[in-house]
């Protein structure tokens, strides 16, 4: 079959479902949450509007618990199923936006809007693929499902209570990353340091502010300080701008009080070293002034080990794996605010050879004379890894290099995908090797002809892995 031909005729509907998924700012938010919305409005909407639009379609839809919902396809009296994970919640917008991020805009080929490529886009083109599969009757040996999560970006909260109510899948995949595949996955773990808020030089930190999520590289960053003589600290901080020009920011002086904005390069947490962290260096430039007490420590520890290194190297916990690749480290949420502490949160993502209690002493051995405590915390996994000779690695690398033309070779990435809960489970497009990646990023979009190239390639692959022998 001309699986790009069938899915060239389904754009239209698709694009038109997109916008409509798209529009809802399916943002976790705890302080709304109800006990018909665990996770916020936002998330519960999205999954309503998600599985009305299957129900529209005639598909048969079950919702777990406001967190997490699946479509199947194929013999009822099958057994084995193949699962198809992708998520409705998506991160923050954050400032910067040309256009509403929740109002999507296609222009030169682009759909803009928070979502789009992460991962609303791709699994509508999966939601796509199953129409597919169904109106040209395509035959199934396993069962199939579409399981949206709401959660992903933050705890896993759906899909980790998918898998404890739901029979595991024998195998399946993502549509949350890139291809041709992503057949392995670094640990992920979060480590926090935190202390009280004391001052105690000629400089007082009044506050300072910097990152929204713990996998986002902070794009901006803000502090208020006090001190006795400013007369030459805008002179110093555009010297310090001019010797960065990749930042831009502003300070705002009335009498002793000054006002500080650096602007960074938003990114994805797991690709650190393609960003500017505004908060470290916000960080750098004040450690160089009269600080005392935790701000003196805070700041210190901020913009000295823990700036311009996005491998850990100056914490002693830079480490490489020769199949998984190096260790990554964002500084993704900062803090500092007098009778309320301050807090680090770390996110780290490390290959097979090192562990989270290593990577925490090390961050604990570095806080000097700083008062403060190191400790693990948040949504922690292990690596996870499938083999390429596996039949699910190699069906799918074939059937991407046999639609597309490409290259087909495995990979590893710091990124997590719900791929990682199934023991046979990898993550599968959407993002093709030459496109730009603009996850978590302001102005994120994705490229219409990827993602219905995207929908080809799913229609097969999923077609494909109901029937594999395996």
């Amino acid at each position: 079959m001309d699986w790009q031909k069938i899915a060239k005729d389904y754009e239209a509907d698709y694009l038109e479902d997109l916008k409509t998924i798209l529009a809802v700012p399916s943002v976790r938010d705890d302080a709304a949450k109800t006990d018909q919305a665990p996770l916020g409005p936002g998330p519960k909407q999205a999954l309503d509007t998600m599985l009305d639009l299957a129900q529209r379609d005639g598909f048969t839809t079950k919702n777990i618990e406001n967190i997490v919902g699946y479509i199947e396809i194929g013999p009822k009296d099958a057994d084995e199923y193949v699962a198809i994970l992708s998520h409705l919640d998506v991160m923050p917008a954050g400032e910067g936006w040309k256009t509403d991020p929740f109002k999507a805009v296609i222009e030169d080929g682009k759909v803009i809007a928070r979502g789009a490529s992460d991962d609303k886009g791709p699994g509508m083109a999966a939601y796509y693929a199953f129409k597919i599969i169904r109106d040209l009757n395509l035959p199934l040996k396993r069962r199939v499902r579409l399981i949206f999560g709401t959660d992903e970006e933050n705890d896993w909260t759906g899909m980790t209570r998918y898998f404890e109510v739901e029979p595991a899948p024998v195998f399946g995949f993502s549509p949350d990353a890139e291809y041709p595949i992503i057949n392995g996955e670094k640990g992920n773990v979060q480590v926090n340091v935190e202390s009280g808020a004391s001052n105690g030089g000629t400089v007082t930190l009044e506050k300072f502010e910097s990152g929204i999520r713990t996998n986002m590289v902070p794009g901006i960053a803000r502090a208020t300080i006090q001190m006795h003589h400013t007369d030459n600290l805008a002179a110093d901080f555009d010297n310090y701008l001019n010797q960065h020009k990749q930042l831009h920011g502003d300070v705002e002086i009335d009498g002793n009080a000054a006002k500080f904005t650096l602007y960074g390069k938003q990114v994805h947490g797991a690709m650190p070293e393609d960003g500017y962290n505004a908060g470290t260096y916000l960080a750098n430039f004040l450690m160089n002034y009269d600080f005392g007490g935790d701000a003196k420590g805070f700041l210190k520890y901020l913009g000295g080990p823990a700036h311009a290194d996005t491998v850990g190297e100056k914490f002693g916990v830079n480490y490489t794996d020769d199949v998984m690749g190096p260790l990554s480290m964002n500084v993704g949420i900062q803090k500092f605010q007098p009778g309320k502490g301050a807090s680090l949160n770390f996110n780290f993502r490390y290959p097979k050879g090192i562990t989270p209690v290593e990577i925490l002493d090390k961050l604990q051995a570095h806080v000097g004379d700083w008062q403060a405590k190191a400790s693990i915390g948040g949504h922690s996994q292990e690596p996870h890894y499938v083999a390429p000779s596996d039949p699910v690695v190699k069906t799918l690398l074939s059937i991407y290099h046999d639609q597309t033309g490409l290259p087909a070779y495995d990979q590893v990435i710091g990124g997590g995908t719900y791929g990682r809960l199934m023991e046979r489970g990898v993550a599968f497009g959407a993002l093709f090797p030459d496109s730009p990646d603009t996850m978590h990023r302001v102005d994120e979009f994705a490229l219409v002809d990827d993602l219905v190239r995207s929908m080809g390639i799913y229609t097969e692959a999923i077609s494909a892995l109901a029937n594999l022998e395996d």
